[in-house]
């Protein structure tokens, strides 16, 4: 009896080392095509990640682990369920079954991360499920690609040579299909078997071990880094698309009880004053990627002698009224129009691409349909992309003007004026739009969103070599667009309702930075917000004080003394006091709030850092250090819950 359970057992080390031994191989050399990314993504955007010490390394790398087990376990998972298939059973399959699907699913982690490291540049994070949403309306994205497979082949050459390597080590399970039928106790031994990898996967999917450890995601990433944009680092984007799909955006927390919240923060607007309502016509343009740090007068402390690209937009800003600190309340582009026109921030994902964007919302287009305006919102790429048409309709634009009527009016030359990727170029679409709003009746409320200072940042051939080039490869964009506002405007102030208009410049996002003080988690969401009174009514100047791309909403119907209650998450800045201003953006997890002197970042639970603005690279965490922070925790907690119950209860308008 002894000699045959001696036998017996041998017969199942054999058979445990050939599968598990080859399994836990494959398994380390997708581990270690993920670590490989990491350093490669880290190189590609060396300048966001310049300053990291080497004890922060260990950290990001001891995170970075966890996070890829998590995501190799489940792009792994059918390899490890082919493990559960009894060896007699395998043997009637393709031994190259089980390598085609190991190359399939870890060659795809492998391009995912590699051109995710492209992304981060615009981004500032890494890319989630939203982005299949984001892009699904776009007929283009091939040609992008392309170019881009172009313009990074080192990339192309490294997946290229990770895959391979994948290949070449590959291990195929070593089984046998006489000694697996003849051992005695093969079933019942290989079922506890695949019972304990079964909870040894489940667990690293999840992060962790018990009942008591909540799944990780993306926000846990942000327990490793010292800064919210370093979270990237930590993450893989496998791990980051699998873990936001599907799921809810909006969770509201119980920070508070209604009562409490209400006293302590509410985004009703009321009437600011009894002063009869005072139309003007609205005009906002939302200039793709225009970044504060591209507008020399905004930057005068940045480096001695700094003039910026944006010529007009300075000569603008001198008969304006803007702001010292002003930001913006996302990262990409289908961010900034809610933001900018219907006041609402974005919190955990942009609200185009959740539920809540089916919701009855309030719009500064549909607040002045109210007083008999007209309103029209104008985009030159084509009919539908990024979702804005939708989201015009469902703010109150009452018209939309896109690529499709551009091409229609015989005074231009249509598909001629295409950039060949995105949309019609700048200066023929802004002036489509000067001259189609001179045909309006009065009052009227307008917005335009630009397209060429984009991503793959080209111009017209005729200005090749009007434009120098700067520093970074979006700066001749960025020239060739302030070229275009001075046209458009020109043309704008000598029409007769000109003078009887309120403008707002600003920008959707940031982009491509080359200063220390716009890499930073704070910086990154600078961005111009001008405010232009050709009547020289409204006051002007550069204020000391804080403003965002939410503020705009409520400061325009400040300003013509709205009288009807509306919903906003913004302030308006000419009627509230300088101490009650504040920004909030969020950022890979990270709530950031700006008030008065400080920056907090909130992880939703806790606060994660508290700093100075004077503190501009944000290098000293006074964390507990100041009491002010208490207090600021608490306004953020209710703005947060505030706007999560209202998406979630669809309570975005103010009912009667």
């Amino acid at each position: 009896m002894i000699p045959l359970l001696r036998i017996q057992m041998n017969r199942f080390k054999w058979i445990l080392k050939g599968e598990i031994l080859s399994l836990l191989w494959n398994l380390l050399l997708a581990m270690i095509a993920y670590m490989v990314c990491r350093f490669i993504y880290w190189a590609e955007n060396y300048s966001s990640f310049a300053n990291i010490s080497f004890d922060q390394w260990k950290q990001i790398l001891t995170g970075g682990l966890k996070f890829d087990l998590s995501a190799v376990l489940y792009t792994n998972i059918i390899l490890i369920v082919l493990f559960a298939i009894p060896c007699h059973l395998k043997e009637k399959m393709s031994p190259k079954i089980g390598k085609l699907i190991f190359l399939l699913f870890n060659g795809l982690g492998i391009v995912m991360n590699l051109m995710d490291a492209v992304y981060f540049n615009f981004t500032g994070r890494r890319t989630t499920a939203s982005v299949f949403q984001e892009f699904s309306g776009e007929d283009n994205l091939v040609s992008i690609f392309l170019t881009e497979i172009f313009r990074h082949w080192y990339f192309v050459l490294a997946a290229v040579v990770m895959i391979y390597g994948l290949a070449k080590l590959y291990r195929a399970p070593q089984y046998d299909k006489e000694r697996s039928v003849r051992l005695l106790y093969y079933y019942p031994i290989r079922t506890v078997l695949f019972a304990l990898i079964f909870f040894f996967t489940i667990n690293g999917m999840r992060g962790g071990f018990g009942a008591a450890v909540r799944p990780i995601t993306i926000s846990n990433a942000n327990q490793y880094v010292s800064k919210p944009s370093e979270a990237a680092l930590v993450l893989n984007t496998p791990f980051s698309v699998i873990r936001t799909l599907g799921k809810k955006a909006f969770v509201t927390p119980s920070y508070f009880t209604q009562e409490e919240l209400e006293q302590i923060y509410s985004p009703i607007h009321q009437p600011v004053d009894s002063v009869a309502f005072q139309p003007k016509n609205v005009v906002v343009l939302i200039v793709e990627s225009f970044g504060k740090e591209y507008v020399g007068s905004l930057n005068k402390s940045l480096e001695p002698g700094y003039v910026g690209y944006t010529p007009f937009v300075d000569s603008l800003i001198s008969k304006s009224l803007t702001y010292r600190y002003s930001y913006s309340n996302g990262r990409k582009s289908i961010d900034g129009m809610p933001s900018v026109l219907s006041s609402i921030p974005m919190f955990v994902e942009p609200f185009f691409l959740t539920p809540a964007s089916m919701n009855t919302i309030s719009g500064i287009a549909g607040e002045l349909s109210k007083k008999g305006y007209y309103t029209a919102f104008f985009h030159g790429a084509q009919n539908g992309s990024m979702g804005f048409q939708a989201f015009a309709k469902s703010s109150g634009f009452q018209d939309y003007y896109g690529r499709t009527e551009y091409d229609e009016d015989d005074r231009f030359e249509g598909d001629k004026d295409f950039d060949g990727t995105w949309a019609i170029w700048d200066e023929p679409f802004l002036q489509y739009y000067a001259q189609k709003m001179s045909e309006f009746q009065q009052p009227f409320m307008t917005a335009v969103f630009t397209a060429s200072s984009h991503h793959p940042f080209v111009i017209p051939e005729q200005y090749k070599d009007t434009f120098p080039e700067g520093p970074l490869v979006i700066h001749k964009c960025i020239r060739y667009t302030d070229h275009s506002l001075r046209k458009f405007f020109e043309f704008v102030s000598t029409q007769p309702w000109y003078e009887n208009t309120l403008f707002v410049l600003t920008a959707d996002h940031s982009n491509l930075t080359d200063h220390a003080f716009y890499q930073t988690d704070l910086g990154r969401f600078s961005v111009p917000i001008i405010f232009f009174d050709p009547s020289g009514q409204t006051i002007t100047g550069v204020r000391e004080e804080i403003a965002q791309q939410i503020d705009i909403m409520p400061t325009l119907l400040g300003m013509m003394h709205y009288d009807e209650p509306y919903v906003a998450f913004g302030c308006d800045l000419l009627h509230t006091p300088s101490d009650s201003l504040y920004a909030v953006n969020y950022n890979s997890g990270i709530y950031q709030y700006v008030k008065n002197d400080y920056l907090l970042q909130f992880d939703g639970d806790k606060s994660i850092g508290f700093y100075a603005l004077s503190d501009s690279l944000l290098q000293h965490n006074m964390l507990n250090e100041q009491s002010v922070q208490n207090d600021m925790e608490r306004d953020l907690k209710a703005i947060i819950q505030q706007y999560m119950s209202r998406m979630n209860q669809d309570m975005m308008t103010v009912t009667k």
